[in-house]
This record gives C-alpha cells, structure tokens and sequence, in this order.
C-alpha cells in the first residue's frame, strides 16, 4: 500500500535543484541533509520509530530527480544538436581560409621571385657601380699622385704641407701619398727625374723625423692616443719599423740596467766548485733581473696593445731585445766570474741560469698577442699594389708574425749555443768529471802505485800506460778528442806517468797512509752521486736526441773512472800481494775484504746504471744496445779479477796448511810413555791447522755470501781432505800415538763442521774413521775395516794406512789370509770395486763444478798427492750414505 507523496520542505527542495549537483557532490550529505528534520522529529517523538515519513520525503525527492534528469537530458539533446550545427559551420569557415591562405602563399611565392630577380639585377648594378667607382677612385689617385708628383717636380710643397696640417687623418693620408709616390718615383725614368725623386726623399725623410718627434714628445708626455695615432701613420707610411725602435731604445728597462750589478752572492760562488755542495738552484742578481723583466713584460703588453697597430711584432722585437742584451750580458758576466774555477763551477752556472731561463719563458708564453698586422682604411681604394707600392716591410710584417712562443724558445736556444754547440759541452763535462774522479783518487792511485804493483805484467801499469797513449792521442782536426781530454786529466790529476816516464816518489808528497788504498762504498757513492750531477745537466742542456749519445760518453767516463782506476787496480794490489806473499807465513785474509767492497760497489754501480743511464738511451735502440755491451765487458774484467784473486788465495790457504802438515814430528803419533806427550791435547801442526780453518771460515762468512761463500769454503775444504789422506800414509802410529791422532782428525773435524758443508762432513767423517783403525785390536782389525765408511772401500787401498801401524807385522798374514778368503768367496764374486761402486767420488767432484764455476774457481791442486791417494779418495766417494748415492746400505 503506497502512502500519499508528503511535501517536500523548502530547504529540501533546495537541494533538488539542478544547480545543487554542478558543484561537487556527495551521496552521503546529500541524504543527510535530507533526512536532517526527520531524524531530529524522530528522536523527539517518544513512540517507536515510524518509517513513514522518511519513505513519503524520498519518493518525493526521487519523483523531484526523476523530473530534474528529463529536464537534463532534453536540454543536453538541444546543444548537441546546436555543436553539430556549429561545428559544420567552423568547419566550412576553415575551408574557406585555407584556401584563402594558399592564395597569399602563391601571392608572396610570386613576389618574392620577382624581388630574387630584382636583386639579382641590384646586386650586378652594385658590383658594376664598385667597379666604376674603384676605377674612378684609381682614377682619381692616379690623378692626385701625378698632380703631386708634378709639384714635387717643381719643388713646390704647399699642397702636401697644407694636407698634413689638417690633423691626424690629413697626416695619414700624406703618409700615404709619400710611400705611393716614393715607389713611383724609383720607376720614373723622365729627364729631371732625379732632381723630383730626391725632393720626394728629402721630403719622406722630413716627413718621418717629424712623427717620430711627435712620437717621442707623445711618450715623454704619456700619451697613448697621440702614440697610437703616430704608430698607425708610420706603419702607413713604412712599416712601422722606426717608430718600434725609437719605444724600444728609449725604455727605461733598457737604459736603468746599463752599469753591472753589484749584488754577488759570496756564499754561492764559494761553494760553486764544490762538488759535495749541492748545486745551486738560484742566484741573487739573476733572481732580481728575471723578476725585472716579469714585471716590465707584464706592463709593456697592455700598453703595446693600448699603443701600436701590431702588437705581437712590437713585444717580439722587445723580447729580443732583452734576450740579446740583458740576459746575455748577465750570463756573460756570471761565465767570466766562473773562468779562475774549476770547470764544475761553469757547468753548474750554466745549467743555473738555463733552469732559470725555461722557467721565464713559460712564463713569458702567457703574455702571446694576436699576430695580424691590420690594414689601413685608406688603403681599402684597393689601388693597384704597383702603384700603392705597398712597402716591403710591412709585408714581412705579417710573414714573420711568428707566434711569441716560437720566437722566445729560439732566443733561449740562440742564448746557449755559444757554451753547447756541437761537442763543447759534452767535452767541458766529460773533462770536468774526469778531473773530479782524478783529483779524489789521487791517494788511492799513489798508494797502489807506490806499494809494489807496478810491474809489466800488473793490470795498473798496463792501465797507467793506455791513459798515457790516449792522453797523447788526438782527432783528425788537430784538437784532443773527448777521451783524450779525460786520460789527460786522470794522469795529471792522479799523479801518474807512463812506464817509461815513472820516477821514485817525490820528496814533497804527503807519506802514503795504509787506508788511502782500501776500496770503499762510501767513495763509489760519491762517484755516483757526482756522476748523477753530470747525467741530470746532460739532460738538461743537452738536445733531446743527444741525451743517448752523451749519457753513453759520460757512461764511459765512470767505468774509466770507477771502473778501471779504483776496483781493477785494488784488485790488481791483491793479485800482487797474494803471488809476492811468503808461502812460509800466513796468508792474509784481507784479499776477501777487498772481494767483498768490489761485490758492494759493482752491485750499486749496475744498479745505477740500470735505473739510471739506460732508461735514457730507449730512444736509441742502437746506443743502448753499444751501452748494455759495454758495460757487460766492464763488469766482466771486474769478475775475471775477483775470481783470480780468490783462485790465488785459495791456492795460497792450502800451500800454507800443507807446510803445517810438513811441520809434523815421526815422533807425534809414537810418543814415548811419559806425562809429557799424554799431557797435549793435540800436536802443533793440528793446531796450527785449526786456527787456519777458523781464520778462513770468519773470513769468509764475514765476507762472502751465496753460491760464492759456499764453493769457497767447499774448495778448501776438499784440499785440506785430500792433504790429510796424504799425510796419513806417512807417518808410524803405535797404539798410544792412535789416541794423539784421533784427538787431532777429530778436531780437524769439528772445525770442518763448523763450515757447514754436508759434503765436507761426509768427507772428514771417513777421514776419522780411518784414524780408528790405530786404535783397534788386531784381532777385529778385519771387522772393523768392513763396516761404516771403511766398509766400501777395497782393503787393497787400506793397506798404505794400515802399514803404519806399530804391530803391522803380526796383523798382516791374518789380514791378507782374511782378504784371500774374500776374494774368493762365491758370493762375492764381484770385485769389491764393483761390489761397492768405485769411482762414485769423481761423480761427486763433476756435481760441484757447477758450483764452481759460479765463480769461476778452479780446482785447487792436491799437493803431494800420489796416485793411491786418488783412489782412496774416488773409493771415499762409495762410502757417502745412501741419500747421495742412491742405493741403501
């Protein structure tokens, strides 16, 4: 049942309206607006809730959109209905335009073909109409030069004076004019023709006197426009070059620093010849002029630019100027100042001001200028250049408008040639290092001269007189060669004289001192270190493709000096000292100090040369490669030296333990029963022998090092093996002597041991049991003599040893019944030499030649040795333990 429709309120009626929903709307505040009144009237009723009145207001309010949506819908059907229509309208109107748009455009495409060709024809009228103003204007100069020249023929100057004095343009174009009518004076060939073109000269010459007063008067006053305006007309009238001269020479720069500094640097100059002081990196007076000159230069380049039409060429002839007079007279004084001192101190007074000079120019490249020279407005007539006669000068202007960087760099370059063309420098520093080395050598090279090693066969003598033939020798133009020059200076300043020329030592000389011959690391640093002085001038003042060239010079300089003049002949003194030693005293080991001062020296010697010097030449694969040879040969010379001064102290250890040996009484080991002979612990020559063996083990190990230490030590020991095997067979042994041979092989051993060579224990180990067989019973004499080391070795070559046993003669028929029964045993049918691998021991000498000649030692001889002592020894080698043989026991 449908209740009646209920009137809507006003305030509800309100909120149905169409406008109410063209803002924004929310369902929820709609319904409770709505719904506002009947909510509060609810509540206010005390009955239950009574739904009516909510469902009468919504179907109202329904009924109320329902009629509002119609209304929307009708009005939206007649405006689509009204954009359609306007739409074909618009649509129609664009058409229209369109095609009224392409009208114009064909229009404005018509008429702008029209005002092409309208150019066109414009643009040929105009170049027609320039050509036939250029020409009347060619015309008209021709004219006016003519009417001018026929004046100058009369010598009347009224026109031109009347042109110049109406101010700066009129000046300009007599300017002009002159320079047009000086050219066509010098082609004129009329009658009168000289008389006219000596008034035009006269007239020229006047002419440029007077701007060039106006000129100088518009400097003292300061007055740059006046400058400019004078600068501009000069160069109009002949390039200029006048004007540039007269601002140059009257600088103030220039005429301030005509009298010599007197700022001198004494600390610097003093140590200048010191070749300990480092070198010295500024100088006062220099210091002070380059400052000058960045300060001037700084001014000068704003008001040149301020001032003159061609910048760039005004600061390039300025900046020559102070290149030609003020660096160059300063450096000329600070070379004559070096001229009472050694050569080291021009070297370094050179590379001085050349580090100074590279540093100014850098600075100096920042002030560049632009290098186009402008033309004047009046030459824009474009008259023909034969009769403008545009001037020579003004030409070169613009061809030798080189860049400010490209000028200072050959000014530097022209400022040094004088001290470093061609082979000057190269000669003044190879000289100047050969003097330094000589004069610090001049002790050493006294002393080894003086002390015996001046024989004809010594590597110094030979040295000494090569110095003397080279220092005689000179190239084919007449002047001494850079080697030359160095031998020259080693024989003066080392005080030496050749063969034929050598004298007893001067009365005047200071005594000879014992540490004036010793080698020392400290010296070979200070060569080095002098030498890298050299290297980084060379570097400095040297063209870049020079350096390999030179650093190879000087390379050779050092190995003369370092090479040959200090480590060859102190290894040479050695060699000498070792073959005139007395072989009845004890051999010095000082010879190993010396070996281990040349290791030293020649390890920081081919450091340097590796680090330093050949990097340089990698830009001459071929320098570089005459280099690496070189210096191989040197180190090679070194190397042959130091191996025969250790082959000769080798030989000289082992002659002086072989004399020990000889010292050795019949009586040592058949002493007599009394306290005396029990009370040694061992006989004078083991002694002897022992503090030897120690003295050469300190020696070494203090001195040597490697492979080098090792083989030594091993040569010695395997001699002093072989001597004991060979003094063990001559001597009788009684059965209280075994003991004093047994404390004497065992300290023989003890102190090979402290050698710390696993063979050498190998080799005195046999050695000791060998000394047993004094010891034991006759009744296990046989037994004893199979086992350990003993037990390899063929009884028949025991014998020699066996026989110096006091009771030889009652043990002898058991043991050769003993050796019978061995021979001929079945299961030994193979020879004891086969059975134990004789020969093992020449196996073991062949293992250590490679050790050796790691050093190039030889072997040392076995003196006195005989024959069955080589084959006791090649038998030794079969007694090794299994780890060196191969084969277990």
């Amino acid at each position: 049942m449908s209740l009646p429709p209920r009137a809507l309120e006003p305030s509800v009626q309100e909120h149905l309206r169409l406008e109410a929903f063209e803002g924004k709307f929310d369902v929820k505040d709609f319904v409770g607006t709505i719904s506002e009144k009947l909510i509060a009237q609810s509540k206010a009723d005390p009955g239950p809730f009574d739904p009516k009145p909510f469902i009468r207001t919504f179907e109202a309010a329904v009924d109320k959109l329902i009629a509002v949506r119609k209304d929307v819908q009708a009005k939206t059907e007649q405006m689509e209905k009204s954009v359609r229509v306007a739409e074909r309208d618009y649509s129609k109107k664009m058409a229209d335009l369109n095609r009224g748009f392409e009208a114009v455009g064909q229009s404005f495409s018509g008429m702008e073909t029209k005002m092409n060709e309208v150019g066109r024809t414009a643009i040929r009228i105009g170049e027609q109409m320039e050509s036939v103003h250029q020409q009347r204007q060619r015309a008209q100069a021709a004219y006016d030069l003519i009417d001018f020249y026929g004046q100058f023929a009369k010598d009347d100057t009224t026109r031109v004076d009347a042109l110049k004095k109406e101010g700066k343009e009129g000046r300009r174009k007599v300017a002009v004019l002159l320079r047009r009518l000086a050219t066509v004076a010098k082609e004129v060939d009329l009658p009168h023709s000289d008389k006219t073109r000596e008034n035009i000269d006269r007239y020229c010459e006047k002419f440029e006197k007077d701007m060039l007063h106006l000129f100088d008067r518009a400097y003292r006053r300061g007055d740059p426009k006046m400058m400019h305006h004078c600068a501009q007309t000069l160069l109009d009238f002949n390039g200029g070059h006048s004007c540039v001269q007269v601002y140059v020479n009257q600088h103030d720069f220039f005429i301030n620093r005509v009298a010599e500094s007197a700022n001198i640097d004494n600390e610097l100059w003093g140590a200048l010849p010191d070749p300990d002081a480092s070198p010295p990196v500024t100088e006062s007076g220099l210091q002070d002029l380059f400052a000058e000159i960045r300060n001037t230069v700084g001014q000068e380049a704003q008001i040149v630019q301020a001032v003159f039409p061609n910048p760039a060429y005004v600061m390039q002839v300025f900046l020559q100027r102070v290149f030609a007079q003020s660096i160059q007279h300063h450096l000329e004084q600070l070379i004559a100042r070096t001229l009472n001192m050694p050569e080291l101190g021009f070297l370094r007074v050179l590379q001085l001001v050349h580090q100074q000079t590279s540093v100014l120019v850098e600075d100096l490249k920042a002030y560049e200028l632009p290098s186009v020279v402008p033309r004047s407005p009046i030459d824009a007539a474009g008259f023909d250049r034969t009769v403008k006669g545009m001037p020579a000068s003004a030409t070169s202007n613009t061809a030798t408008a080189a860049t400010i960087s490209t000028m200072l760099e050959t000014a530097m370059e022209e400022l040094f040639v004088p001290y470093t063309e061609g082979q000057r420098y190269l000669e003044k520093e190879s000289r100047s290092l050969s003097e330094l080395y000589a004069n610090y050598l001049t002790k050493f090279t006294r002393y080894h001269e003086r002390t015996g090693v001046k024989g004809k066969s010594s590597m110094f003598g030979r040295m000494v007189d090569q110095l003397s033939a080279a220092a005689a020798t000179t190239s084919t133009s007449g002047s001494s060669t850079t080697s030359a020059q160095a031998a020259a200076a080693l024989m003066r300043f080392g005080g030496l004289s050749s063969s034929a020329d050598r004298a007893p030592e001067k009365t005047g000389e200071d005594p000879i001192r014992e540490e004036d011959g010793i080698l020392s690391v400290e010296v070979a640093e200070r060569m080095l270190k002098w030498h890298a002085e050299a290297i980084g001038r060379c570097v400095e003042l040297s063209p870049s493709g020079d350096v390999p060239k030179h650093t190879f010079a000087l390379l050779r300089v050092l190995s003369a000096a370092i090479g040959n003049s200090y480590i060859e002949t102190a290894i040479e003194s050695a060699q000498a000292r070792l073959g005139a030693a007395d072989s009845k005293t004890e051999p010095s080991m000082q010879p190993l100090t010396v070996l281990r001062e040349v290791d030293l020296i020649c390890h920081l010697w081919q450091r340097y040369v590796t680090m330093a010097l050949l990097p340089l030449a990698s830009s001459s694969v071929t320098v570089r490669r005459e280099m690496v040879v070189f210096n191989n040969q040197a180190v090679s010379r070194i190397e042959g030296g130091a191996n025969q001064v250790t082959q000769k102290l080798t030989d000289a250890i082992i002659t002086w333990l072989s004399a020990q040996l000889a010292k050795q009484k019949k009586t040592d080991f058949k002493p007599r029963n009394d306290d005396l002979s029990f009370a040694r612990v061992n006989t004078e020559p083991c002694v002897a022998c022992c503090e030897m063996l120690e003295k050469v083990r300190d020696a070494a190990k203090a001195n040597l090092s490697g492979k080098n230490l090792e083989v030594f030590m091993t040569e010695v020991g395997v001699a002093f093996h072989g001597l004991l095997l060979d003094h063990l067979k001559k001597f009788p042994v009684s059965a209280t002597g075994g003991l004093m041979l047994a404390k004497d092989l065992k300290s023989y051993q003890d102190t090979i041991d402290t050698f710390s060579i696993p063979s050498l224990h190998e080799r005195f180990e046999f050695i000791r049991q060998l000394g047993n067989v004094f010891l034991v019973k006759p009744d296990i004499l046989k037994s004893y003599i199979t086992e350990g080391y003993l037990g390899r070795i063929d009884a028949n070559l025991l014998r020699p040893y066996l026989a110096q046993r006091s009771d030889w003669g009652q043990a002898e028929k058991g043991f050769n019944d003993a050796a019978d029964g061995g021979a001929a045993s079945g299961a030994d049918g193979q020879g004891v030499r086969d059975r134990f691998g004789m020969g093992r021991l020449s196996m073991i000498m062949k293992d250590l030649e490679p050790l050796r000649e790691q050093i190039s030692i030889p072997s040392m001889p076995m003196h006195g040795m005989s024959h069955l002592a080589g084959n006791l020894a090649s038998s030794f080698a079969n007694a090794r333990p299994s780890r060196f043989s191969g084969t277990g026991n």
